[in-house]
């Protein structure tokens, strides 16, 4: 998108609250009517005299009169219908189509003039709504992206856990740093042995077990299918054992900071640089529960598919310069981001946060990706001072955010100037932010209280940890103005917490606040 367009915020409406259908109109008059039980008023009039010559007469005139209307009509409605654009017969003239009226196609932003907020009318607006008990502990900032003025805040600085809010740092490290349209490959190489043939892993754990033209949580996958003929076209049918590349990857697949429950679970899988569906069980399903070991599930779906078996020494290293038997692709890393932002997919956040750590030179494990995330901010403007990453998802409880941090990061991606180069390479994560009341994880959320103002204006990506309430996002005020909020709860109840939460956003929006 170029730096100088704008994400313009949409109202959407559910379905819930659609107009109700007009209704049927009462109160049609009745006409007057006969009494029961009485004759008409003409009923005892005296008969008039026959006259049967004269009725005739009027007869004939009458029919005479009739024809002569018809005939009229007749002739008429040739014209008449040419005139309103009707059909009257296939050989009518018909008049010349008017022109079709010009259309012009422009994308319309917020309104760059618009009022700003004065400091004291958001402090006032802000001060129920943030201090909520349900709360706990609040940290905040709310930033105009268009002066970058601070609005209010509230122990900004201070590093909290961020759960998954975590997911915007590895997003905008992913986009300042790795090409827009990167895709990640998925490749089958000619093993060392005859009839082996080798998997080598790239990095997309999006690959789809589907059949090719149905559609996984992943939109727009790539398919085992699709690698499947592409292998049996180049063998001719003959592969006998199958391997998996894995090298992509180094370090545990596991991080720090990460629950025993966590993995296998239905929110995360073991991270490896090859598997189906993000690791789940089920490919269309985001909540099914993950599998052990997603790259040895994959061997058996290839294998399977290919009619060979898995080799008994299932990993190795692809020989180097093998002939490439078949390839198939991710979707482009904006894509990617988009996903893992809306729905907030763990998996996939780690995978993309390894391809910043490979770019930049680091390590591809937790490890390497925290420190590569970490300085690609750095170098960009960012203050990280105090900032503590162990994972790219937020999963981990070690990770350490301030709110400021988030704020400044959607400020920038927000900029309605768009002179900062990194503006339009931040872009594409407002369109990953999920909608309050519409989609991803904010889709159940709006739905009471003062909350429901904010709902289809709010944009924000969230975050759950026990204890841990975060929301990082976007809204267009009342005058118009587009405002930039970062949210950070620590101590609360989940659902006490994440709808105070959306009070503080859905405030921002109903608020002219000067």
């Amino acid at each position: 998108m170029p730096a100088g367009a704008q994400v313009q915020p949409v109202r959407i409406e559910p379905a819930d609250e659609q107009e109700p259908e007009s209704q049927a109109q009462e109160g049609q008059q009745d006409g007057d009517q006969t009494p029961p039980g009485e004759p008409p008023a003409s009923a005892t009039e005296a008969p008039e005299p026959k006259q049967g010559g004269r009725r005739k007469r009027l007869v004939f005139s009458g029919v005479a009169v009739l024809v002569v209307i018809a005939v009229g009509v007749t002739l008429a409605l040739p014209y008449v219908s040419n005139r309103l654009g009707l059909p009257w017969a296939p050989n009518a003239p018909k008049g010349d189509p008017p022109s079709p009226l010009p259309v012009s196609l422009q994308l319309a932003g917020p309104d760059e003039s618009a009022p700003e907020p004065s400091l004291s009318g958001i402090a006032e607006t802000l001060q129920g709504p943030a201090s909520a008990s349900a709360l706990g502990k609040l940290t905040g900032a709310v930033i105009d992206p268009q002066t970058k003025t601070v609005l209010w805040e509230k122990d900004g600085t201070e590093a909290l856990t961020p759960a998954s809010t975590t997911k915007l740092l590895t997003a905008a490290a992913a986009l300042m740093t790795l090409d827009h349209g990167m895709q990640l490959s998925t490749k089958v190489v000619e093993g060392s042995e005859p009839g082996t043939v080798v998997l080598v892993a790239g990095g997309d754990v999006t690959l789809s077990s589907l059949p090719t033209g149905e559609n996984s949580i992943f939109p727009g996958a790539a398919h085992l299918d699709d690698l499947v003929e592409q292998v049996r076209e180049a063998t001719g049918g003959s592969v006998g054992n199958v391997q998996l590349d894995l090298s992509l990857f180094s370090g545990e697949g596991t991080a720090p900071g990460w629950a025993p429950e966590d993995v296998p679970s239905t929110y995360m899988a073991e991270v490896q640089p090859a598997m189906l569906d993000g690791g789940r069980s089920v490919a269309t399903d985001d909540k099914s529960p993950g599998v052990a070991d997603p790259a040895g599930r994959l061997a058996s779906e290839l294998a399977g598919r290919l009619g060979a078996t898995v080799a008994a020494e299932p990993t190795t290293t692809a020989p180097q310069g093998a002939k490439v038997l078949g390839e198939v692709k991710s979707a482009p890393l904006t894509e990617l981001v988009d996903q893992l932002l809306i729905s907030s997919d763990n998996l996939l956040a780690e995978a993309v946060a390894r391809q910043v750590a490979i770019a930049e030179g680091k390590e591809p494990s937790f490890a390497g990706a925290a420190e590569a995330t970490e300085e690609v901010l750095a170098r960009n403007g960012f203050d990280m001072s105090a900032v503590e990453l162990s994972d790219g998802s937020g999963l981990s409880t070690l990770n350490k955010v301030p709110a400021k941090v988030l704020g400044d990061l959607l400020s920038l991606a927000a900029d309605p100037s768009g002179q900062d180069p990194n503006t339009s390479k931040l872009r594409p994560m407002l369109g990953g932010l999920p909608v309050a009341g519409g989609s991803g994880t904010l889709s159940s959320r709006y739905t009471e209280g003062q909350a429901v103002e904010g709902r289809g204006w709010v944009r924000g990506k969230t975050g759950t940890l026990d204890g841990v309430n975060t929301l990082a996002g976007v809204v267009l005020d009342a005058d118009g103005r587009v405002l930039v909020f970062a949210l950070m709860s620590a101590g609360g109840a989940i659902e006490p917490a994440r709808g105070a939460l959306d009070d503080i956003a859905a405030a921002l929006r109903g608020c002219g606040c000067r």
